[in-house]
């Protein structure tokens, strides 16, 4: 079992050569949004969210480089907003309504979904959408409905969520790079 899991992960992280120039024309979204003063709002259900949390830690915080804060929000961290949301309206809107209270013309929403399929996310695609921001989806398989909603989709080719959320995180971690290398400015 050891050596099948290892060999489908390395086939999935290869397969990503497939969309390199989606991946870096992302990177180029993210680091001129911010370049610009636009944030990044970024969200995600289960293991998604905790993806979303670990990037907005990689970029508010710092990957590799000693160097400024930059602003990313990830939807996911405030339990309170959450079940208010979700108790006062509907779970669907949880990400939308907060997208509605803090996105902004020049910022970039990210929502990551492995089916492509979260209600939740589409609606917030599409709030993000009516305030005129960047959307983009990290998805996998054929990239569901979401994938119709945002104006860049990285899909991962994979219809297993294991390799896919494992194939996010090296997208998010490969993002956080070129953000940082562009953005900071060289000694």
């Amino acid at each position: 079992m050891f050596q099948t899991e290892v060999d489908d992960h390395i086939q999935t992280i290869r397969a990503l050569r497939n969309i390199e120039p989606e991946i870096k024309q992302a990177a180029d979204i993210l680091t001129e949004s911010i370049r610009r003063g636009g944030k990044i709002i970024i969200c995600g259900n289960g293991g998604s969210a905790a993806d979303a949390q670990h990037f907005a830690g990689e970029i508010v915080g710092r990957y590799r480089m000693e160097r400024q804060a930059w602003p990313v929000l990830a939807l996911s961290t405030n339990p309170a907003t959450l079940t208010a949301i979700a108790n006062d309206y509907d779970f669907s809107d949880v990400f939308a309504r907060q997208v509605e209270g803090f996105g902004q013309s020049g910022d970039v929403f990210l929502g990551i979904s492995t089916s492509g399929n979260s209600k939740n996310i589409i609606k917030a695609t599409m709030t993000a959408k009516t305030h005129r921001m960047v959307t983009l989806g990290l998805l996998g398989g054929n990239g569901g409905a979401l994938r119709a909603h945002v104006d860049l989709a990285l899909t991962v080719p994979s219809s297993e969520t294991p390799r896919i959320q494992e194939a996010h995180i090296f997208i998010l971690h490969y993002l956080a790079g070129c953000i940082e290398k562009n953005l900071t400015p060289q000694a």
